[in-house]
């Protein structure tokens, strides 16, 4: 579909095609760096759902072609990974796979793992699943897509690592920041001025990445994975606790208060809306019915 004439007028969209950018969304990332200079001291970064590349073009840039000698730019490691393949971009190494599924994950864990458990110093996610039009359910799948990248930096992010990914503004932000604290010092939900005033996406930007003590790093997906059989997988008492909470806002099984003080009014209230929104949607495809069914009905009875 061609770009609509309201996408023309766009600066940013103008400008992206003038500096050779693969899409106006560049100039976010270039944007949260302004604000919260993520690329400093960054060597080593991973681009989730990157197709079509623009934020690894920023990376590039950023930190490959920027560096004056070789042996520089042989210190730098980019990953992007994503379902679509790409066209090459300099210094990036692409990786075509799904981010939700455990294979993936574990793929690019090991990229990284191969030369001596070397660890990266900033993870980027600009992924979005399609939208439906229901906010509440936009937002919920949205957040989860955010908790599986969130699940791989835990096993890739260094101490004091950064983490950034794309959000829909909603009353669940409160509760998505209380679950990035649990990882990292600071956490800040800003909107960079690239960022169409018309649309609800924000970013997510968190900084001091810190693994709690006794916690073990696992490949969380909310909509497949039985969350406490999973925590309980590693034996780790911290994990039976923090698990159910980092992935469905769960505060039974109990979490780390000193890190809750940003918690806002949360119930299963918008699950529920999106859940009844779903079940009158007579367009809403048949094959996912009964899997959204089954998610939706376990987040509103607590199981």
């Amino acid at each position: 579909m061609g770009k609509t004439s309201k996408d023309k007028r766009d600066i940013y969209y103008r400008q992206a095609k003038e500096e050779g950018w693969r899409a106006r969304s560049a100039f976010k990332l270039m944007h949260i760096d302004e604000e919260f200079k993520i690329f400093e001291d960054v060597q080593r970064a991973v681009d989730l759902c990157a197709a079509p590349g623009s934020w690894s073009q920023v990376l590039s840039r950023k930190l490959f072609e920027s560096r004056l000698t070789d042996d520089e730019k042989l210190a730098v490691k980019i990953l992007a990974v994503d379902l679509q393949a790409m066209a090459p971009i300099r210094g990036v190494t692409q990786l075509q796979g799904d981010i939700t599924k455990e294979s993936t994950a574990e793929a690019i864990i090991k990229h990284f793992d191969e030369d001596g458990n070397q660890k990266v110093q900033l993870v980027v996610c600009d992924g979005a699943p399609d939208v439906t039009g229901v906010h509440e359910m936009d937002e919920y799948m949205q957040n989860q897509l955010i908790v599986s990248a969130l699940s791989i930096a835990t096993f890739v992010l260094e101490p004091g690592g950064k983490f950034v990914a794309k959000i829909f503004k909603g009353r669940a932000n409160t509760l998505l920041e209380s679950q990035m604290l649990t990882f990292f010092q600071h956490c800040e939900i800003f909107k960079p001025k690239s960022s169409r005033p018309s649309s609800i996406e924000a970013f997510v930007v968190c900084t001091g990445f810190s693994l709690p003590a006794g916690y073990i790093p696992q490949i969380i997906n909310p909509a497949r994975d039985d969350i406490r059989e999973l925590a309980g997988k590693t034996g780790s008492e911290i994990n039976r606790k923090l698990l159910p909470f980092i992935a469905c806002g769960d505060l039974n099984g109990g979490c780390d208060e000193s890190k809750m003080t940003k918690m806002g009014n949360f119930s299963a209230e918008a699950y529920s809306i999106a859940y009844d929104t779903m079940k009158a949607d007579l367009e809403f495809p048949d094959e996912f019915m009964e899997e959204m069914e089954n998610m939706f009905n376990g987040l509103i009875n607590g199981n």
